[in-house]
């Protein structure tokens, strides 16, 4: 009885450990998951500049497909700063080079007369082209 408790135990910690997500990669995920809704899985960050594959289809199957790319601006442009450090955005672009959306994931700006929003900032590059000048 007690070998089979300290089995269970062991197995319910080992799946514990296999299946949990940190936070910090928890928040990662539903970032990813605003910009491209219908995928369903994304990649490690890998390549260079450093970015998020994101794919649509069945994971299992082997049918998933391509649908967008997802990096951190301050990884493409580090010396690209605002009034008090860097601004971090996640932003999003499909395969055709159109935006996804962005999300400011960190700043550090004043709040006064020259502040945004940042969710209203970033609603305005919804389905822009990456062409658009």
């Amino acid at each position: 009885m007690k070998v089979t408790l300290t089995v269970i135990a062991l197995m319910a910690l080992i799946l514990g450990a296999v299946s949990s997500q940190s936070p910090s990669e928890a928040r990662l995920q539903a970032q990813l998951r605003r910009l491209f809704p219908s995928a369903t899985a994304f990649s490690q960050k890998e390549g260079s500049p450093p970015h998020f594959k994101a794919y649509e289809g069945s994971v299992g199957a082997g049918r998933k497909m391509l649908t967008g790319f997802a990096f951190w601006t301050t990884e493409l442009e580090p010396l690209e700063r605002g009034y008090d450090g860097p601004i971090k955005i996640l932003a999003g672009v499909d395969t055709t080079g159109t935006l996804t959306g962005i999300i400011v994931v960190d700043h550090r700006e004043p709040y006064g007369y020259f502040s945004i929003d940042p969710e209203q900032f970033a609603e305005q590059f919804v389905n822009k082209s990456i062409r658009d000048a």
